[in-house]
């Protein structure tokens, strides 16, 4: 029995070291994938708040604040993974206080705020080349960052020229 006990262990160790293998070889983003989510996500709530989209703005803080959460579960090693909250904290507070105020002055300052602090964490960290700066252009061309009035669906519009291409 001792011996067939033996060759199940040795069986399922084997199984553990190659799912060990497996996940150490599997796709895991870099600080840099994340820190260009960041951005994107910065730019959007930009927007979203200049345009008085405050549902939008509270999504995309939101956002950030995930990629924030997942940089500290995939990159935990790394030196600037310890400080983000030191530096963020503040200013992930500072724009929810402006989206619960719906003021456009306010977020604006608060956006400035949160944005200073992105700086102070580069620099902190030996990234001070990375500047970041408020947005002057949309970040995306196809997204409306002013507020939904009333949510209803709309009829897709089917376009001409492939509405007659089906009809031949």
């Amino acid at each position: 029995m001792a011996c067939n006990s033996d060759k199940k262990t040795a069986s399922l160790e084997k199984e553990i070291d190659s799912l060990k293998q497996q996940l150490n070889n599997s796709y895991k983003p870099g600080f840099g994938e994340f820190m260009s989510s960041i951005q994107m996500h910065h730019a959007k709530l930009w927007f979203a708040g200049i345009n008085g989209n405050w549902q939008l703005a509270d999504f995309e803080i939101n956002e950030i604040k995930e990629i924030i959460d997942d940089i500290q579960k995939f990159c935990p090693e790394r030196p600037e993974t310890k400080s983000l909250n030191d530096f963020l904290s503040a200013g992930f507070d500072s724009i929810y206080h402006a989206i619960g105020k719906q003021d456009i002055e306010i977020f604006k300052d608060k956006f400035a705020f949160l944005t200073t602090s992105c700086n102070n964490c580069h620099k902190a960290n030996g990234y001070g080349i990375n500047v970041v700066t408020i947005p002057t252009v949309l970040p995306v061309s196809n997204q409306d960052f002013k507020p939904v009035i009333k949510q209803e669906f709309l009829k897709p519009v089917v376009p001409e020229t492939v509405d007659s291409a089906r009809r031949q």
